[in-house]
């Protein structure tokens, strides 16, 4: 999504919708809202609040489509006025109950959330994972989406890479789970291949606190961490958060909007990255509608204040607090009740 928001940035200031369809033509478009995104307020009707869809996934060398979990769900949601951007994660152990879905052969249940994305996506289809976790989202918090997006977390680095870097702020020391680094040339190395480097000396990936521009695979494999740290996912969702924002904000600063040609480079990579549905809109008109979102425009909201509120079977239960905050979302409420509510928005130093 900050790929996204990019485009629609470079959109206020390049000012040209030939530029930016060319420039998203390499995009794979898909139906990933299903019915959730086709009524009541959805599809492509921009003119009033819009809601999307952010999910990510992480799947694996050898992995199939069909065993593909969303560990990072994220709502942006934008107020009618069209000059403000929030993003709300929710946690991927949150217990749902969601719907039946026939294309997929699921009988409908109660378990995580991440895993209603598989329940969703049997057949190999992330389109039909994507649009059982929204009609589940929809049921339990009304919110209607205008459009969705699914990135593969390994499609971050092409697009950070194209970037340059981007600057994270790490406020809890953290070790790698998944990389380490070749002392020779500080050469990444997944754990997982470890075996590979046999008689090399690798060392472990510390992220230590403070601010600095991470590269494109360290920016992303920070985001990943929950291990190590005080809030496990809750505190993963934060620097998820922090991720998009710090993208949309380097392609602001640095002038790459400005520069047709940075432009078609980066969103060749995004589109070498993700799926996009923008609910039958073309995505030029999509981002020429968001054009009054800039990166420092974007609030990031935590729920459950940020840290556990687990039941007896291992999940995550949304808070009074926070369901509140979701029939914000619905109601296009969202900036009056942070303001009345101003614990729920994450305190973060990008």
């Amino acid at each position: 999504m900050g790929a996204f928001l990019m485009m629609a940035s470079g959109g206020a200031i390049v000012g040209s919708k030939v530029i930016i369809d060319q420039a998203t033509s390499n995009i794979a478009q898909e139906d990933l809202l299903g019915i959730a995104g086709s009524n009541d307020g959805g599809g492509n009707d921009l003119d009033g609040p819009i809601n999307m869809l952010l999910l990510g996934v992480d799947i694996r060398s050898g992995q199939e489509k069909s065993d593909t979990r969303a560990d990072t769900i994220i709502i942006l949601h934008i107020p009618a006025t069209h000059d403000q951007a929030y993003l709300i994660s929710i946690p991927r152990d949150t217990e749902v109950t969601a719907p039946a879905f026939p294309k997929s052969g699921f009988g409908g249940g109660t378990g995580k959330i991440t895993d209603m994305f598989q329940a969703g996506a049997q057949k190999g289809d992330w389109s039909g994972g994507a649009q059982l976790l929204a009609q589940t989202i929809k049921n339990f918090s009304g919110i209607t989406f205008n459009g969705a997006a699914i990135i593969d977390f390994s499609g971050f680095k092409s697009i950070i890479d194209a970037l340059g870097s981007v600057r994270m702020c790490v406020d809890q020391e953290v070790e790698s789970i998944h990389m380490l680094t070749r002392e020779r040339d500080g050469y990444p190395v997944y754990i997982s291949d470890k075996a590979r480097h046999a008689g090399e000396k690798l060392n472990p990936v510390v992220y230590k606190k403070g601010c600095r521009e991470m590269k494109g695979w360290e920016a992303l494999d920070f985001s990943r961490q929950r291990y190590g740290l005080d809030n496990g996912d809750y505190d993963r969702q934060k620097n998820q958060q922090q991720l998009v924002k710090a993208m949309a904000k380097k392609a602001m600063d640095s002038g790459a909007m400005t520069n047709p040609m940075k432009i078609n480079e980066l969103m060749k990579a995004a589109g070498e990255a993700f799926i996009l549905d923008t609910g039958g809109t073309p995505i030029a008109d999509f981002v020429f509608t968001l054009r009054g979102v800039a990166a420092n425009d974007m609030v990031m909201l935590r729920t459950n204040g940020g840290t556990f509120s687990g039941n007896d079977a291992g999940r995550e239960v949304l808070q009074p607090i926070s369901l509140e905050m979701f029939e914000a979302v619905k109601n296009d409420r969202l900036a009056e009740f942070v303001m009345n509510n101003p614990t729920v928005m994450a305190n973060n130093k990008s």
